[in-house]
């Protein structure tokens, strides 16, 4: 199921891909002096390549992207692709600069809920019940298109998109651009609860991440705390682990921090799964998202990834 939008023909070339973490918080904005680095704002993330720009979500952390993204960049378009539409990942749109710029061409490409447009739901979030400025009242350009699973190509950018277990109906995103693969998906529970996904799904998904050059994917909880939260669509550090390793991707980054685990928290974890790993003899590149921090997937500036 092939959308071709925007497009022009996708070309392997020597470009790197640029991705950053604009914000790797789960359900509610954390800021404090404990979640300094690996950051307090929800699920944003920016990807570059060339001269095409693509964002993942749009929960609190899109708000400074797009301050600099005006004080930065002479570009005036943007595409956004929303997985699902909790608070956490939508919360931060009606704050991102661009809507602001009569001259601003905004895309949103997002799945539908049960029946609802992704248009629809967008102004309905900001009816006067919750949010004092109408959508009609944002200057820029914003057009809509409802994504499922389905495909999306433009300026050698390839994105397809894949249902995943959490409630609403909601999707992770593969994109492929010169010659990387970067797979997001920021809201997953993959063992447990009960979801009206069909079955194989586990092994369809291990193929849509497979050998992917970095996977960025749900790790909310330990597996201690995990049995007292099955079916609230979240997965565990040792489950992201197990579907990088089936995978073959090259880096996981535990990703939708859980809005009371500290910096010192996640760096002990880190190093535990780490040290597994070392024992193993793995060559994955395993570290948790940080936010702010700019990963660059290209052939001559590996010794410079971060």
């Amino acid at each position: 199921m092939n959308d071709l939008l925007f497009g022009v023909a996708f070309l392997e070339n020597d470009r790197p891909l640029v991705v950053r973490c604009r914000g790797t918080r789960g359900s509610i904005p954390s800021p404090g002096p404990h979640t300094i680095r690996f950051g307090g704002n929800t699920s944003c993330v920016e990807i570059l390549f060339g001269d095409r720009r693509i964002i993942f979500d749009a929960g609190t952390g899109i708000r400074q992207l797009g301050r600099d993204l005006l004080s930065e960049s002479d570009e005036r378009e943007a595409t956004i692709f929303l997985t699902h539409f909790h608070w956490d990942h939508i919360q931060g749109l009606p704050f991102f600069a661009p809507v602001h710029e009569e001259d601003f061409r905004i895309r949103i490409l997002a799945p539908p809920q049960e029946g609802v447009d992704s248009e629809a739901l967008i102004c309905g979030m900001m009816g006067p019940v919750y949010f004092p400025l109408p959508f009609d009242d944002f200057p820029a350009e914003i057009s809509f298109r409802d994504m499922d699973e389905g495909g999306w190509e433009s300026g050698g950018v390839r994105i397809k998109s894949m249902r995943v277990r959490h409630a609403a109906h909601t999707v992770g995103y593969r994109l492929e651009a010169g010659g990387y693969s970067v797979v997001y998906v920021p809201d997953n529970e993959l063992i447990g609860g009960s979801y009206p996904i069909g079955g194989g799904w586990y092994d369809r998904l291990v193929a849509f991440a497979g050998d992917a050059d970095l996977l960025l994917h749900d790790a909310m909880f330990t597996p201690q705390e995990y049995p007292a939260k099955e079916g609230w669509g979240h997965s565990t550090f040792d489950q992201a682990l197990a579907l990088a390793e089936r995978a073959g991707v090259r880096k996981l980054r535990f990703f939708h921090h859980a809005p009371p685990r500290t910096d010192e928290d996640l760096v002990r974890i880190v190093r535990s799964y780490q040290g597994t790993l070392g024992r193993k003899g793995s060559g994955l590149d395993l570290r948790a998202a940080e936010e702010g921090i700019r990963m660059t997937l290209g052939p001559e500036i590996s010794a410079k990834q971060k």
